[in-house]
């Protein structure tokens, strides 16, 4: 566990490299997420330097997680392989000043520390992967809802009264 939290400039400093899993049941907001909680998280961290001299760490995640799909209500395995670059400011007003600098979109600027928890950094592009709406590939129950007999339209109550009338 303590493994998971790293002097993140030194790591950078010293260009370290780090890899391991976690089960999704011990990240809580990305169990939430998930169906059962079951299934496993890949992960590999790079530190290191930017080409305007700011440390940087190289974060990959792979992962299945089952999701519940928004179309049929079925639970499906969703194959989560992510990257992220992330630059480190030593405050949030630094922060701000080098994400103007940088300008790039594929960048994520965040505050550093001493005591970093990488394990909120996989978790987190771990939930960024997920899709707001997530939906199987082919739904296999899509299409017998859009083939699903007519419903009959009910009688407008006005037309009965109309009718009661004559």
């Amino acid at each position: 566990m303590n493994d998971l939290l790293i002097d993140a400039f030194e790591f950078c400093r010293l260009k370290e490299r780090r890899e391991g899993g976690l089960a999704v049941a011990d990240l809580p907001r990305l169990a939430q997420e998930s169906v059962d909680g079951e299934g496993s998280i890949r992960w590999v961290l790079q530190g290191g330097t930017g080409k305007h001299g700011h440390p940087r760490l190289e974060l990959s995640v792979t992962a299945d997680v089952k999701l519940i799909c928004q179309r049929c209500l079925s639970a499906f395995t969703f194959d989560i392989d992510s990257s992220s670059v992330l630059v480190l400011a030593p405050d949030e007003k630094s922060a701000d000043e080098i994400d103007a600098q940088l300008e790039d979109e594929d960048v994520e600027v965040i505050v550093g520390s001493h005591s970093f928890d990488v394990r909120q950094v996989i978790e987190d592009e771990a939930l960024l992967a997920i899709p707001l709406s997530p939906r199987h590939e082919t739904c296999t129950a899509g299409p017998a809802v859009v083939n699903a007999p007519p419903v009959p339209e009910k009688e407008s109550p006005f037309a009965v009264l109309k009718n009661l009338k004559k």
